[in-house]
């Protein structure tokens, strides 16, 4: 079975927003959550869905997948305080939903609804094959590192530098394992699922996965009407 696992359970500080999560700010007229739930309702090859939602919009978003129709979701269950708990407890529903070994999840931020269903395949075809995919898009700009802040310590490669989006997805198994040892050494820090099976997983060199650079995150207002001028060039629901 392949599962989205969807993680809402942000509050979204950044947008400021005056108290409305950001995933359920509208794009023409549709809350975002349900642009990106959409893609994987529509992709051939996802079985079910599992959302983690933020605990005081959890009826909010239930009635939400009622209205637009989105059957595949299976589980809405309470975020977490930090995105890596959501994520765990999305991927303990995806387990009771699951039909085994063979399980493959794939990790999404609610607030990223720019892929398609070509991207959701890939991913799943590249587990079968390497254990993991990580989506990444190839870094099109000089990117530094800086230990103060203040001054650049280090130059990176434009060719071998990524930067790492969503899909990630794993064998339900793996993931869990490693979010497990996660747990039991009290690390609820982890940025994202990449790190978690880098640091405790069995793949330290996850597989890269090309996807497109409009595969962004909505964390500021800047990203919002980037978001809406996609969406509204290359995007449908």
């Amino acid at each position: 079975m392949n599962i989205g696992v969807v993680f809402a359970g942000g509050v979204g500080k950044r947008m400021k927003t005056n108290g409305t999560p950001k995933q359920f700010l509208k794009i023409n007229g549709v809350p975002i959550i349900i642009h990106t739930l959409k893609i994987f309702e529509n992709a051939e090859n996802i079985d079910s869905i599992v959302v983690s939602c933020v605990a005081t919009h959890i009826d909010l978003l239930k009635g939400l997948v009622k209205e637009y129709n989105i059957h595949k979701v299976k589980e809405v269950v309470e975020g977490g305080k930090t995105g890596q708990e959501s994520i765990i407890n999305g991927l303990i529903a995806a387990k009771k939903i699951g039909n085994g070994e063979n399980d493959i999840v794939l990790i999404h931020d609610g607030v990223r609804p720019i892929i398609d269903e070509g991207l959701i395949n890939r991913n799943i075809i590249d587990v079968k094959k390497y254990g993991t995919s990580i989506s990444c898009a190839q870094q099109r700009e000089t990117t530094v590192l800086s230990e103060t802040g203040e001054t650049i310590d280090l130059i990176t490669d434009r060719k071998t530098t990524y930067v790492a989006r969503a899909p990630q997805a794993f064998y339900l198994k793996d993931i869990l394992e490693a979010e497990n040892l996660s747990i039991a050494n009290n690390d609820y820090e982890c940025i994202d699922s990449c790190s978690v099976m880098r640091k405790y997983g069995k793949y330290k060199n996850p597989h890269i996965t090309i996807c497109e650079n409009s595969n962004l995150k909505i964390t500021t207002p800047e990203d919002y009407f980037i978001a809406e001028a996609l969406i509204n060039n290359i995007c449908k629901i």
